[in-house]
This record gives C-alpha cells, structure tokens and sequence, in this order.
C-alpha cells in the first residue's frame, strides 16, 4: 500500500487500542527475526506491525497464534509491497486475514468538503446500480482544495495536500529515494540505480498507455524481460498498475496489450521535471496526467464496493478506443476521459465504435469525464460529467 497512507490511517484509527512496531531493513527490532515466538510473547497484543515486509520471519508464528485463537483484530499486519510479492514470506495467511490495498487520497478526500459523513453512495456505485438516477440526478461538485493543475501537480499522498508548494519537488525526491529504491532492493537485485532511476522516469512518460515492454527496453538498452521484471518491481511497491484489454474472442483486431498507469500523479510531474502546477497548462503529457488521476479516482472508488467492477481498456489496431471499460452483473460500462473543459459529440466516438463492435453485449450509457463546470448530454447515449463530483 501507499506508505505515508497507511501510516496516517493506522495512526488515527487503531493506535490507541493497538501496541505498534515498526520494522527496519537493517535493525532486527527486538530480535524478531531470531526469536520470533519470544517478540510475540513480548507484544501479546492487540499489535500493529508496520513494515512486515522486513520481519518474514514472524508470520508463521503469528499463523499459529491465530489458528489457536481466532479473535478478529489481534494482528494489523501493514507494508509498502504487495503480499503476492514478497519472495521472503512463505505464509499465504489463506483464510485468516483480510487484504486491503491502500491507494492515495481520493477526490473527496483531498477537498474542503465539510459535510458530516453520510451513507450516501459515490457517484461510481450510482452509475453501476442505477444509470438513470445519476443522469436525472446529477451529483454536486466538491469544494476543491488547489485548481485541477495544482491538484495533479501535487498528487494524492496526505502530506503533499499541505506543504507548501516549493516544498512538493523535495517531498516527491525524498519519496522516490526512501520508498522506491529501498524497497526495490529488498525485491530485487538492481545493480544500476541510475539506470533503474531513468527507467522509472520513462515509466511517468507512458503513463495513461499501452505496454510495450520490447521498445520500453530498447529505449533504454535492456532487454524485455528486464523491463519486465523492472516494471514487477514498481507495481509490487504499489507506483503502478496495469489494467487489461477488453475483448469478447470474436474480434481478433482488437488489442490485447494492458494498459499502464502511474499510481500518483505527483510522482508522475516530479519525474518529468514539471516545476509548478502552472506549468501543466502547455505540458505534452497533460491529457496522459489527466487520465491517470480519473483512472485512479475511479479505481479508488470501486476498490470499496462489494463486488467491485472488472476494469478494462479497449482499443482496436484501427485506432478506436475507450478508455476505460467497467464490467458488473453482465452489463458493460464506457468511459471516456477528456482533458478540456468543453467535450462535444465528438468525444463519444470511441464509445460509439465500441457500442457498433459488441451489438449483442448490453452497453450503459456511456460518460466522458472532464473538467467541465455541469453534468451534460453529448449523444443519445452518452453524457459529460466533471470530474470532481461527489
């Protein structure tokens, strides 16, 4: 998960119930590593233990203790890398813990709304359940903390939403080196961190893009698997993700390469050297930018509903695509994300060449995501929608 994330939510909800270690890549906290059933004698909980990822060796352990007593809550186990991912870590815990990826900051999240919590749903889980409700009901715009560029330049981490903004580069650097190399290096072995630190930066260049992992190498002097393991190593500490292409297997043009996103799009600036929000008026990578924080809104948004949606891309060789394909209890869901304030009709062709290529499939109506001012229609079946509702 997110690291400075994590930290902020485990802090504020369990620390006053809950003893806490954190873990340290060098230091054997305790001796936890040695004597693993000696440190849980010593911390018999409730127990938080932050940065598990460097202590392995109490998971066994901990599964035992569990399968003695199955009290809920008794461990918080928390990391900045995916558990499938940790090579160390024999213990699937199967069947004994709960998993929660943790992202950065949703858009409510980061605004000045002052609202006491509600049980009201977001506009994603309306537009699932019931289309119609959100086209005749349009949801009011959250209150913004920063413009639309400041909020992409900064990102979505907790800190960032406060520092002053000539502090925000420093804050991504520090990141970068605390979080990414260091944890980069208990995965794998990186003998180049210039090169491994060039590749990342790429990697922010194609954000919101289809994977080649062949050129990405070329581009760099490595071959494609390296490129690939590279790319593991950054989805593993959660600073990307890939979602797949959509295809019912009765069209063979359609592409079947995943599409990749950059999880934070402050990091994605910092690593383009995008010195102020101000700057990301002109910049090439604006619309990519722009797709990757709607992207990520709407992962954070389904990643709390239950089911949550499949999500796809789709985009043919011919060059129609969809951004951004949700699919749940059978029926299809097309968005569009624009990056100007005034989409017309012609901003719904993709959706409707994906419509005309799956006539059997039930298709919603379709959304265009932009930072427009008011909810609109652009075609019969498809409608404008800013991107900071609620």
């Amino acid at each position: 998960m997110q690291k400075i994330t994590c930290k902020v939510l485990i802090k504020r909800l369990f620390l006053h119930s809950h003893d806490y270690v954190v873990f340290d890549p060098v230091i054997n906290i305790e001796n936890a590593r040695h004597d693993p059933e000696l440190f849980l004698d010593n911390h018999p909980g409730p127990l938080i233990l932050d940065e598990i990822q460097y202590a392995p060796e109490l998971v066994p352990a901990i599964k035992r203790r569990v399968d003695r007593n199955r009290a809920a809550g008794r461990f918080i186990l928390a990391g900045s890398q995916q558990w499938g991912d940790l090579n160390s870590i024999s213990e699937s815990l199967a069947g004994r813990a709960v998993f929660l990826d943790l992202e950065g900051f949703s858009q409510k999240e980061c605004s000045l709304e002052q609202k006491p919590r509600t049980t009201s749903k977001s506009w994603l889980e309306t537009w699932l359940e019931d289309t119609d409700e959100l086209i005749r009901k349009p949801r009011q715009r959250l209150t913004p903390r920063f413009t639309t560029y400041e909020q992409i330049w900064r990102g979505w981490l907790p800190e960032a939403l406060f520092l002053p903004a000539e502090l925000i580069p420093d804050f991504h650097a520090a990141y970068l080196r605390t979080c990414i190399e260091r944890d980069a290096r208990l995965l794998a072995n990186v003998s180049d961190w210039q090169l491994f630190g060039r590749f990342f930066q790429l990697s922010a260049a194609l954000t919101a893009s289809e994977i080649n992992h062949s050129q990405l190498g070329r581009e760099l002097g490595i071959s494609p698997i390296t490129a690939r393991r590279w790319r593991d190593i950054l989805t593993a500490t959660y600073q990307w993700v890939e979602i797949p292409a959509y295809s019912n297997n009765i069209v063979k043009r359609i592409s079947n390469r995943p599409k990749g996103y950059i999880t934070n799009t402050g990091l994605a600036c910092y690593a383009q050297a995008v010195s102020s929000a101000r700057a990301l008026g002109g910049h090439p990578l604006w619309g990519a930018l722009f797709e990757t924080a709607i992207a990520g809104e709407i992962r954070k948004l389904a990643s709390i509903l239950s089911p949550q949606p499949q999500i796809y891309h789709w985009r043919t060789h011919a060059g129609a695509e969809v951004d951004l394909i949700l699919e749940r209890d059978g029926i299809l869901f097309p968005v569009e994300i624009k990056a100007n304030s005034n989409p017309g009709r012609k901003s719904t062709s993709g959706i409707t060449a994906f419509r005309k290529t799956y006539t059997q499939k039930k298709i919603a109506p379709g959304l265009v995501i932009a930072p427009t001012d008011k909810f609109s229609r652009l075609s019969e079946n498809d409608y404008a929608m800013p991107w900071d509702i609620l």
